[in-house]
């Protein structure tokens, strides 16, 4: 789906729920991303760098 369609043009129909998940974040996919990262449990997998030492999530 094109998100920047040419002037007058609509990008798709959304339900009440997903328009404003789309809109939030500013349509930047990296913070969509992101958001689906976390949805999806990857961004809290512990990244060991030490014997007892993780990483913080970025």
């Amino acid at each position: 789906m094109d998100l920047h369609p040419a002037p007058g043009r609509v990008p798709g129909v959304l339900c009440f729920n997903c328009n404003p998940a789309i809109g939030k974040p500013r349509d930047d996919p990296g913070v969509i991303r992101r958001a689906a990262a976390y949805v999806e449990g990857n961004s809290w997998k512990q990244t060991p760098v030490a014997p007892g030492v993780c990483r913080l999530p970025s």
